[in-house]
C-alpha cells in the first residue's frame, strides 16, 4: 500500500497521534538546531607532549567552560608548524608551541595573537650527536647535514648556536624532518646530527645512544607560548582567561607530581615513563602573560629570521601580545 494510502487508512486518532508525534520531532530538530546554533565552542589544538595534553586528560577545562556555556573540543598536531597553520586558517582557537612557529604565523596574519607563556626551559633542546662521533663543538658542524624541524623553535636554536661559533648557517646542510623522522635518520646514521626538543631529545638520548653536543643553555631561552588570535579573544575573553586558569592548574599540580605527570603521558606519547621524567625535569612550569624581556626574546627570533632571509618583511611582536584585559 502508498504510503499515502496508509496515512489516509488512519482512523482520526491515529491521525492525531501521528500529527502530535511529528510535532513533537519537528519541535525537537528545531531546538537541536536552535541549540547548535547559540552553542559556544572552544577548540584547542595541543601536541603530544606538554601541559594541554595533561588538561585534556583531566577534563578540568570542560569543568571550568561549563558555566560559561562552553563545550570543548581537541585536536592534536606533530609540532608547532602545522598547528599554527590550523591557528591561522580558523580550525583551532587556541595552541601552544615554541618560539620560531608564532613568528612564521604571525608574519602570515595579522589577527594572530599571543596569550601567555610558560618560563624559559632552555635545557629542553639540543643538539644530538652519536656517542662515538667525532664532532665535539658546534664549530664541527661546519659541511655537515643536519636533521631538524622546519620553522619550529631548534630551527631558531641551531642558528644561534651557529652563530656563537662563528659558523654560518650556509655552511652546513639542514635536512628538514619531523621528530620521528629525524630520529629514524640520525639513528641510521643519515645525518651528522640532529637538532630536537624533549621528550624527543630525552628518547635520543636512551635508545640511540645519541650525545649532547649543547643544550639551549645561553643561546636560547625555549618558552612555549599560547597562542589564538585577536577575534577569538575579542569574542571569548572569559573562556580565554578561564582556560589559562585552567591551565595554571595543571602546571602547578605537574611541577610537585614529575612520576605521576610521566606514567599519565606514556601511553599518548608512547615514550616510557622513565625517559619521559628525564625529560620533565628539565620542564619549567608556571603560565604568565608575556612581559617586555619575553616579547623582546620573541622580537630577536623574528629579527634573526628575517635576517636569514625566511621572512619576507620585518615583524613587530609587541604587536601581536595580548593586552590585560582584553
Amino acid at each position: 500500500m502508498p504510503a499515502a494510502t496508509r496515512v489516509l487508512a488512519l482512523r482520526p486518532d491515529g491521525l492525531r497521534r501521528a500529527w502530535v508525534l511529528l510535532t513533537a520531532l519537528a519541535l525537537l530538530v528545531v531546538g537541536a538546531l536552535h541549540a547548535r546554533a547559540d552553542e559556544k565552542v572552544i577548540r584547542i589544538g595541543y601536541q603530544k607532549y606538554g601541559t594541554l595534553v595533561l588538561l585534556k586528560g583531566k577534563g578540568l577545562l570542560e569543568q571550568r567552560l561549563k558555566p560559561l556555556g562552553y563545550r570543548v573540543t581537541w585536536a592534536e598536531f606533530p609540532s608547532g608548524p602545522p598547528l599554527m597553520e590550523a591557528l591561522n586558517a580558523g580550525a583551532v582557537d587556541l595552541g601552544s608551541a615554541g618560539e620560531a612557529p608564532p613568528i612564521f604565523a604571525q608574519a602570515s596574519n595579522p589577527d594572530f595573537l599571543y596569550v601567555a607563556h610558560e618560563p624559559a626551559a632552555p635545557k629542553g633542546e639540543a643538539i644530538l650527536v652519536a656517542k662515538d662521533s667525532p664532532i665535539k663543538s658546534v664549530a664541527d658542524l661546519r659541511g655537515k647535514k643536519i636533521a631538524l624541524n622546519k620553522g619550529s623553535n631548534v630551527h631558531y636554536f641551531l642558528v644561534r648556536a651557529l652563530e656563537q661559533a662563528g659558523v654560518p648557517y650556509d655552511a652546513v646542510t639542514p635536512t628538514f624532518l619531523a621528530p620521528a623522522d629525524g630520529a629514524a635518520a640520525f639513528a641510521r646514521g643519515a645525518v651528522d646530527a640532529w637538532v630536537i626538543w624533549d621528550p624527543y631529545l630525552a628518547s635520543g638520548e636512551r635508545t640511540t645512544n645519541g650525545r649532547i653536543l649543547v643544550d639551549g643553555t645561553d643561546l636560547v631561552p625555549n618558552r612555549q607560548f599560547y597562542l589564538s588570535t585577536r577575534a577569538f579573544s575579542a569574542a571569548n575573553g572569559p573562556a580565554l582567561d578561564a582556560t589559562l586558569g585552567a591551565i595554571g592548574e595543571i602546571d602547578a599540580w605537574a611541577k610537585d607530581n614529575t612520576d605521576a605527570v610521566a606514567a599519565e603521558l606514556a601511553p599518548s606519547v608512547g615514550i616510557p615513563a622513565p625517559i619521559l621524567t628525564v625529560a620533565l625535569r628539565r620542564l619549567t612550569y608556571g603560565v604568565t602573560p608575556l612581559n617586555a624581556e619575553t616579547t623582546a626574546d620573541q622580537q630577536r627570533v623574528a629579527d634573526t629570521f628575517h635576517r636569514l632571509g625566511l621572512l619576507p618583511k620585518p615583524l613587530d611582536v609587541a604587536k601581536a601580545v595580548r593586552k590585560p584585559g582584553s
